[in-house]
């Protein structure tokens, strides 16, 4: 591949939702150029208008001139879909969770390493640049070794029980719902930047609403408000976790809390960290992206804007715009992809890849699984690797 640019590279997208938006938006803004997509129903994928349309998935996948599939449908369908893109030669970008069980993620992971194709893991919540800006920090030394981890994600979109979505269905979802979902994001993204593996975790699930409103009918992620009140609905237990605490063991000792909910109302898409070390504290969080807190005992606290001028050259190599320009949540995409078909530019994945792999999404399902058995046993689950 060494005679061809970024620009001559075609990638294939399952799904059209809204994580299959997300992705061709940033393939287009990285120069790949999107040469076919597939929904539920080719009904569906024309509605929403964001690439061309391919009747099935085997379609998809057969097509000679696509060089990489990106999974975005729903979780389910994951293993399927992506041990068939790897068999057929194609690079897989899988949106998180990889899987519904670590049965099945490992097995992709063997498939991928076996096959010498680039696989990656929508952990995109990496790419903000202060989210590198941290991790280098840390690796770095400059807060000292880190000693207690805390912080959340928290949503609100799922709060009145006429809320819904596919992530409600556990056949679909998996077993767990707001920890897969949007917890995973959190644990990767603190083992991100501080290099450090949760051990072993002691979690409380929480199903506050016992019943929703089903409607019949299918709704986009977030589009629960645009159903109208005159859909004919079907009334449902509920036996996913709508919000988790958790308490972490880390390696080398580090600690942990973690907060997980998508039913408190306000918080949009609100995920924070504060990770203090021996020496310093570093805090961030997804509505202030533009500001990295760093914490001093015996000087005044800093606060950091992304500046690439300013920042270390991990932070700053994702950095795309100068300061005072924003960057956020579709930026992640952009900087994820531009990583992952670098590699798929090479034609195999590098020694240390620059974004999060099959391997990461592997060990994420290993944690959830840890967490889910540790919530219904009542008691600490050392993580089974």
């Amino acid at each position: 591949m060494a005679d061809r640019t970024v620009f001559d590279l075609r990638a294939g997208v399952i799904g059209t939702g809204f994580m299959g938006r997300a992705h061709t938006e940033a393939l287009r803004r990285v120069g790949v150029t999107v040469a076919g997509v597939v929904g539920s129903s080719p009904e569906r994928a024309r509605q929403a208008g964001i690439g061309p349309v391919v009747e099935s998935v085997e379609a998809l996948i057969a097509d000679p001139s696509i060089d990489a599939i990106h999974v975005t449908s729903p979780n389910d369908q994951h293993h399927a879909q992506t041990l068939a893109a790897l068999a057929a030669g194609k690079h897989v970008i899988c949106e998180k969770p990889l899987a519904v069980t670590t049965a099945e993620s490992a097995e992709l992971l063997a498939a991928a390493q076996s096959a010498g194709l680039v696989h990656a893991v929508c952990f995109n919540q990496r790419f903000y640049p202060h989210n590198h800006q941290a991790a280098a920090l840390v690796r770095a030394g400059e807060i000292g070794a880190p000693r207690y981890v805390t912080g959340g994600y928290h949503q609100d979109w799922l709060l009145l029980d006429t809320d819904w979505n596919w992530r409600l269905v556990a056949g679909r979802q998996g077993t767990l719902r707001a920890v897969a979902d949007i917890g995973s994001h959190w644990l990767d993204l603190v083992r991100f930047i501080t290099g450090k593996r949760v051990e072993a975790v002691c979690a409380d699930l929480h199903t506050f609403i016992a019943e929703r409103d089903h409607p019949l009918g299918e709704v986009h992620t977030f589009g629960a408000a645009g159903v109208a009140d005159d859909v004919e609905r079907v009334r449902e237990a509920m036996v996913s976790d709508d919000a988790a605490g958790m308490l972490l063991r880390f390696a080398d000792g580090t600690r942990g809390t973690c907060s997980v909910s998508q039913v408190n109302a306000g918080r949009k898409n609100f995920m924070w960290f504060e990770i203090a070390g021996a020496d310093s504290c570093l805090a961030w969080n997804t509505e202030n992206p533009e500001y990295l807190w760093i914490g001093h005992r015996g000087r005044p606290n800093e606060v950091l804007n992304k500046d690439a001028g300013l920042m270390h050259p991990l932070g700053a190599g994702i950095t795309a715009y100068p300061a005072g320009h924003v960057e956020g949540y579709p930026d992640t995409f952009r900087a994820l992809f531009a990583a992952v078909y670098a590699d798929i530019l090479a034609g195999a994945p590098s020694a240390a890849p620059a974004y999060p792999t099959f391997a990461d999404g592997h060990d994420a399902q290993l944690v959830c699984d840890a967490i889910a058995r540790s919530s219904a046993d009542q008691r600490w689950i050392t993580v089974d690797r």
